[in-house]
């Protein structure tokens, strides 16, 4: 499953989602498409080079486009042995167009790397597993020489009333320019127009809706926007995206929904389950959300890179409230000087909004957690990701996860400031004091007039480890912690949303230094374990975020 609605009625669409030939390490192995190659017993530990390839057979000739939703985590695409992409970085999608293709049998073939070294300036040794596979959905494409790239939609309020921005990017895979009609459908709402597309073109549509209503954490009303592509009187080509009426903006130091402030009570979470590694299954991702509700949590950080869209689809349709970031995590300077790392960055973003732009659930655009913003080079760099955010989204506030205390020299770039804090875990410190003299500084170094966030708080446990002297990794001392950091927290006016860290424990690499002080090879902070097991501190939890009302 692409996504968790239909997205074309018009385009012929075939998934590839099923078992696939495998090669690696010289041997041949038959592998499901998703999934992470650790899960075969062969692989649990693999850093290195696989090859999968499916024959596919095509009934009708013409133009072929290949969509792949994620692979981990460098990737080049042949389609009949010719190399039709190259592709940088797990989790943002990319697709590859192939002209003129006769009906027949033809072969993929899709080589994959997850090997670390200067070409990763992103995936390397860190605190969370860099798995191996194609770990997202593949599906195939037959397209006209004319077809719609994206829709975009933006919604705002004017005279109390809503409106609509519709923007539909269209290409044109032939020499010649060709007019084509468009028409978008939204609300019982009928918009269209004629352009002249020579290889690129854009048609907009702006106006009001009178009947629809808003979508919010507490009512997230969604709506079909049905775009169809016409040449000479024949539909051609179509794409269908799923919107809400929003707006999210900055006022002092809140961030307000609609109008309204909001609170965000969330959790960190990875893309890893004891059973699926990052190739997270729909059933695993909806108990995700479910545990998460039942905590009382209306917000989602997803720490540290942009995640699978049916998960994004999901919290659309719950009304969980989503930051998303960039795909960069706690890099020194000296990392991100790889000469690959700006292009990475840039490519992740713009693939990140580009593809993501359109979900209403999405209220925070995010960059680089606790990367070297204390340098005038990370400086440089931050600002640089912030506007180019900026020049493809303005409906949404920016922030980055620091834990440059007292040093960090960014914080007049965002438009939320955020912190992480492990007051009684790395710090044994009292919390508020603490707590004080952090904001106290965010508001002298750039940060003052900004809502502020507690991006990760948190301690560690082993699932299942009691002790009645509440020690360090019982589950006892790790509820003890959240519950007292929430305590400062979530009665400090000067605070607008709290972020656990994390919801589920996820593995980490060995390679580096995060083996030493990660038992079990493990991030052991999450609620729940890998298997989403509870620990003491998820009734703490939802204890504590029950008592503040939304």
């Amino acid at each position: 499953m692409i996504r968790l609605f239909d997205r074309h009625c018009v385009r012929e669409v075939r998934e590839l989602d099923g078992m696939w030939s495998f090669r690696a390490c010289g041997k041949e192995y038959s592998l499901p498409v998703p999934s992470c190659w650790e899960q075969h017993p062969d692989f649990v530990n693999y850093r290195g080079k696989g090859t999968y390839t499916k024959n596919v057979y095509i009934t009708r000739s013409g133009n072929v486009r290949l969509e792949f939703k994620g692979v981990s985590h460098t990737v080049d695409v042949y389609f009949d042995g010719e190399k039709i992409a190259h592709h940088y970085n797990a989790f943002t999608p990319f697709s590859a167009v192939v002209r003129d293709v006769p009906n027949g049998e033809h072969e993929i073939k899709v080589e994959v790397d997850n090997t670390f070294g200067e070409h990763s300036a992103l995936h390397i040794p860190n605190d969370y597993y860099t798995y191996g596979g194609i770990t997202r959905p593949v599906a195939m494409e037959n397209i006209a020489d004319v077809y719609i790239k994206s829709v975009h939609f933006t919604p705002y309020m004017k005279s109390g009333k809503w409106n609509a921005k519709i923007e539909v990017n269209i290409a044109n895979l032939s020499d010649n320019s060709i007019n084509v009609s468009v028409k978008s459908t939204l609300a019982d709402v009928e918009m269209s127009g004629e352009i002249s597309v020579g290889e690129n073109a854009t048609a907009v549509f702006e106006r009001e809706f009178d009947t629809v209503k808003a979508w919010s954490n507490a009512e997230p009303n969604l709506y079909m926007l049905n775009t169809v592509l016409s040449v000479n009187g024949a539909e051609t080509d179509d794409l269908l995206e799923r919107v809400g009426f929003r707006t999210v903006e900055v006022r002092d130091t809140k961030i307000y929904l609609n109008g309204e402030p909001i609170y965000l009570k969330g959790f960190n979470r990875h893309e890893d389950y004891a059973v699926d590694g990052c190739a997270v299954s729909l059933q695993h991702m909806v108990q995700d959300l479910d545990l998460m509700r039942d905590m009382n949590a209306n917000a989602v950080r997803t720490c540290h890179y942009p995640n699978d869209e049916r998960f994004l689809d999901l919290c659309d349709e719950r009304g969980m409230l989503v930051w998303e970031e960039n795909h960069a995590r706690g890099l020194l300077l000296e990392d991100m000087q790889n000469p690959n790392f700006e292009r990475q960055c840039e490519d992740c973003i713009e693939e990140m909004i580009d593809n993501h732009y359109n979900h209403p659930s999405i209220v925070i655009w995010g960059i680089l957690n606790e990367c070297a913003s204390e340098t005038e080079a990370g400086r440089r760099m931050y600002k640089k990701q912030y506007e180019q955010i900026k020049s493809m989204d303005l409906t949404r506030p920016t922030t980055s996860a620091t834990c440059r205390h007292f040093t960090d020299i960014c914080l007049d770039l965002p438009d939320v400031v955020s912190f992480n804090m492990y007051s009684g875990w790395y710090q044994d410190c009292p919390i508020d004091e603490r707590n004080n003299q952090e904001i106290e500084w965010i508001q002298k170094s750039g940060g003052d007039n900004k809502p502020i966030i507690v991006s990760e708080l948190g301690a560690a446990a082993i699932y299942g480890y009691r002790d009645r002297t509440r020690c360090k990794w019982s589950e006892e001392r790790q509820a003890d912690i959240i519950r007292k950091n929430l305590e400062v927290y979530m009665n400090d006016s000067r605070i607008t949303g709290v972020f656990i860290w994390q919801l589920a424990d996820c593995r980490v690499t060995e390679e580096g230094e995060w083996f030493a002080t990660r038992a079990r090879c493990h991030n052991n902070k999450g609620v729940l374990d890998e298997y989403r097991r509870p620990k003491t501190a998820y009734d703490t939890v939802k204890e504590m975020f029950g008592k503040y009302e939304e």
